[in-house]
């Protein structure tokens, strides 16, 4: 079997850590132009330097979207845009409209990847975009698995592979094509914007009879008629990899670092445990489920990969439900005192059992603890109950070694 890299999100530099300490093989990033995640923090062309920079030195690799639709305006920067971008080293743009696609694959040295929002849904488009010199095509995500394992079989060379998205927020439209953010609120999803109106909570009202709202709601709260679940295929990696894909795409840029790290900590772990026996990766399948649910997700469904008695973007009126709590990061561990520098992500005080989750694992298994928050201090060396202030950094005493980028969580 190959082994798909596994492709996380970084909407910043400390998801970009974060996702490259917990095991990604590539990490994929929005600039300040041209990307559809415009409220993401991104990266200016320095930063993104500096990011290639030092994903490089630990062997992963950047690739860097640029997948809007553009408009006549775009296209006298866009050039300029994608070979400074070429010039930070990446390894990849991902472009979807095809005028950005043929400026893109004009540029020497710059390899180009096909975004999802290309709508790919046949091997006839692959082809069409590998002959036109594209390396790689991120697939619809309306595709089952054996339209997918088709599409392989008909266009993957070793100059032209695919990528799908395996876990993450589904978009109720066609591979996210969706002008009810621009409708309802200016801001144009197609271009980055998107304000999630399909989240949104509803009601239904009849022309005749303004402010009476009639009785079609799920909950007491309204209806969510638009709102998608969230999409997991941890539970079907051996299918993804028998399909042929080269590529786990994790869904995020704009989630927390936490959520970066958990969840690529999950795939990596299964990923890794499949390719030692498939007898160990199915035995942890239920863990691995249990995992994700700790970072805070809407209800969990596979989207459209399994057939048609599965297909459609089931919908849930359910919001972010998380058991766990990001508590703090380890920025620094002292192995003479044996306490770990943390920095503060959310309220934690003396008595709160909190888990440490340390990216040294063994093979089926990991090196986390749980334990009592005993002794703390604030960084002037007093001893403090609580720690209530955003990012405030203290001393912890653990009960084990601790790493930097290890995370502290609390249940909630």
């Amino acid at each position: 079997m190959h082994k798909p890299e596994i492709v996380a999100p970084a909407g910043d530099f400390e998801k970009l850590q974060m996702a490259i300490a917990y095991g990604a093989d590539a990490v994929y990033v929005g600039g300040k132009q041209f990307s559809l995640r415009a409220n993401a923090k991104n990266f200016d062309v320095g930063e993104l330097a500096e990011a290639v920079r030092y994903a490089h030195e630990r062997n992963v690799k950047v690739y860097v979207s640029a997948n809007i639709f553009a408009h006549n305006a775009d296209f006298a920067v866009l050039e300029g845009y994608l070979r400074a971008v070429k010039d930070a080293g990446v390894d990849a743009v991902i472009v979807a409209d095809t005028g950005a696609f043929d400026v893109a694959r004009q540029i020497e040295g710059l390899s180009v990847h096909i975004s999802t929002q290309a709508n790919v849904t046949n091997y006839q488009s692959a082809t069409f975009y590998k002959k036109l010199g594209a390396r790689r095509a991120v697939l619809a995500r309306e595709l089952s698995l054996a339209e997918i394992a088709e599409i392989n079989q008909v266009c993957q060379s070793p100059v032209f592979d695919t990528e799908v998205f395996v876990h993450g927020a589904m978009c109720m439209s066609y591979s996210g094509r969706c002008l009810l953010s621009n409708y309802m609120t200016g801001r144009d999803a197609n271009r980055g914007d998107c304000a999630q109106a399909c989240r949104w909570q509803y009601h239904l009202m009849e022309e005749q009879r303004p402010g009476e709202y009639m009785p079609v709601y799920e909950d007491e709260r309204g209806t969510h008629i638009f709102n998608s679940k969230d999409l997991c295929m941890i539970e079907h990696i051996p299918a993804l990899v028998g399909a042929g894909i080269s590529a786990l795409k994790i869904e995020g840029r704009a989630k927390s670092a936490y959520y970066v790290a958990m969840v690529t900590r999950v795939y990596r772990e299964a990923l890794d445990d499949l390719f030692v026996s498939e007898s160990l990766y199915e035995s942890k399948k239920a863990y691995y489920l249990s995992e994700l649910k700790k970072t805070g997700t809407r209800d969990f469904y596979t989207g459209f990969y399994l057939g048609h008695q599965t297909v459609g973007q089931t919908l849930t009126c359910d919001s972010y439900v998380a058991t766990q709590e990001f508590a703090g990061v380890v920025v620094d561990y002292d192995a003479e005192s044996q306490h770990a520098v943390v920095e503060q992500r959310n309220k934690f005080s003396i008595g709160d059992e909190v888990e440490f989750l340390t990216r040294t694992r063994s093979v089926g298994g990991n090196a986390s603890f749980t334990q009592t928050v005993t002794e703390m201090h604030n960084e002037d060396g007093w001893p403090v109950t609580s720690a209530p202030h955003a990012k405030q950094v203290l001393r912890v005493k653990t009960e084990r070694p601790v790493r930097k980028f290890d995370i502290m969580r609390r249940r909630v």
